[in-house]
Formats: structure tokens, sequence, C-alpha cells
């Protein structure tokens, strides 16, 4: 089949601007299986985020549990960018018609004091990198009808990013233990989503040295300043409109978001 990287990053951003979601790129725009074309799919669209003046932030990375990536048939994760376009201040509101098939996931944000060059960093690298880490919740969302994704559709999707909440409340990495950092998220008061940091690739700083390598090794390495989403400590929940949601991180603090009641 032909590859289409123009015509697949249009619908993208189509969908994105319209509301309504596009079918499934695989097999479609996209060869099954070709994460490098999903790649350039979703450069095109970052390139255009930063041309109407968006910054770029950081990253985000995807598909760190195992029994995900068992389920893509993949085994390492993907990465999405992130801007500042994206960021959502702690306990705002968020309108619910800038997305348009969100859920909500709880994980920990590493803040970067240097940069990681590097394109094997090693953990006395990352430890040395990192300024602080924070709780966040990531509001992850899908360009594509149905959430009906393969490992090309999110990666071409920006790893199915949607925006994303930083706690304010920073930690040193040498006060918390990352594996054993317990959470919980909750909506109305209950349980809707528990997990910990040893289900981020058994601890959330391997997924950042697997970023930071895949990254400098591509030579666009992450920068001094960048906020890097590590991955899902639980599974994600399907937003309700009007709802509220906060993540419990033991050793980093809360963090909350609310949406509005209906699309405007």
């Amino acid at each position: 089949m032909t590859v289409d990287i123009e015509a697949a990053a249009r619908e993208l951003t189509e969908a994105r601007a319209s509301g309504k979601p596009c079918p499934p790129l695989r097999g479609r725009l996209l060869p099954e299986g070709d994460v490098a074309s999903a790649y350039l799919v979703q450069q095109r669209q970052a390139r255009a985020w930063h041309g109407r003046g968006e910054r770029r932030v950081g990253a985000k990375i995807g598909l760190t549990s195992r029994a995900v990536q068992d389920g893509f048939g993949v085994y390492e994760p993907d990465f999405g960018v992130l801007t500042d376009a994206m960021a959502v201040a702690d306990g705002d509101e968020v309108p619910i018609g800038r997305l348009l098939q969100p859920r909500v996931e709880a994980e920990i944000a590493f803040v970067l004091g240097a940069d990681l060059t590097v394109g094997r960093p090693t953990t006395v690298d990352l430890l040395r990198a990192v300024d602080h880490v924070l709780p966040a919740i990531e509001i992850v969302d899908s360009r594509v009808a149905g959430w009906d994704i393969s490992i090309v559709d999110t990666v071409a999707d920006n790893a199915s990013s949607g925006l994303f909440v930083l706690g304010t409340a920073p930690r040193r990495l040498a006060d918390v233990d990352l594996r054993l950092c317990g959470m919980v998220l909750e909506h109305a008061g209950e349980p809707v989503s528990v997990g910990a940091g040893a289900a981020c690739l058994g601890n959330p700083l391997h997924a950042l040295g697997w970023l930071a390598g895949t990254l400098a090794r591509a030579g666009d390495p992450l920068r001094a300043g960048d906020v890097v989403l590590s991955g899902a400590l639980g599974p994600m929940v399907p937003v309700t409109p009007g709802a509220a949601y906060e993540a419990r991180i033991s050793g980093l603090g809360s963090v909350r978001t609310c949406f509005s009641e209906e699309k405007s």
C-alpha cells in the first residue's frame, strides 16, 4: 500500500479541529506496523503546532505497562510531544469540548534540571539530570473513532495525547521511592484506578531512561526544564462530563482536575 503521511496528518488535524474522530489510519493511510511512518505523521503535526505559536515543553511516554504492550504486540514504549497549550493548572476546570474521547490516568512527572544528551544514559545520569518530581494527571484523548487504535494509530496521534495537569509541591528524587509509590485516582471520593510506580516499566526512572536515550540517539535530546510524563501507574478511566478527579501518589501528594458539564 502507499504511505500517505500528509493525508494521515491532515485527517488527525481535522478531527482535532472539528471534534469528529476519523477512522483508523492503519491499513488505509499507513501500513500495519509501520511505526517509523507514524512518527513522521506525529512530527508533521508538531511542526504545525510550533508554527502557530505553541512551545514544546517536554514529552509524554506511553505503553509503559507490560500488559498493554502485549495487547499491542510491541516490546517498547512510545512517546509524544507536550506543548504549553496542553498544560492545565492544578484544580482548573477543563471544557469538555476541548476533547473528543477523554480518559484520565495518574502518572509521575519528571522535571529536568539538566540536558540528557547521551545515547545510553545510566541511572547516575538520570538522577543527576532530574531536578524534581511531581504528581500528574494525564488527560489522554484519541482522534481515532472509538479508540480503535493500534501502535501505528496512537503514535501518529501524538501517543494519544490530550492535556496534562501537574501538582504544585515538588519533591526531590532522594525523598521518594518511585518504584513503591502507591497511587489512587478518585472520582467523587471513590477509587476508580489504583496502582504503583512498579507498573511503569518496573520503575518510572526506567521509562525516563528509555525516552532520554531514544531522543538523544535521534538528535533531539531532552533539555533542562523539560517535563516528562513517565507513564500510567494504573488503568486509565473514561471521563464523565461534570466530574472531578483527584490523584494521590504516596510521597508526592495529590493533583486534581475537573470537567465542564457539556460541550460548548
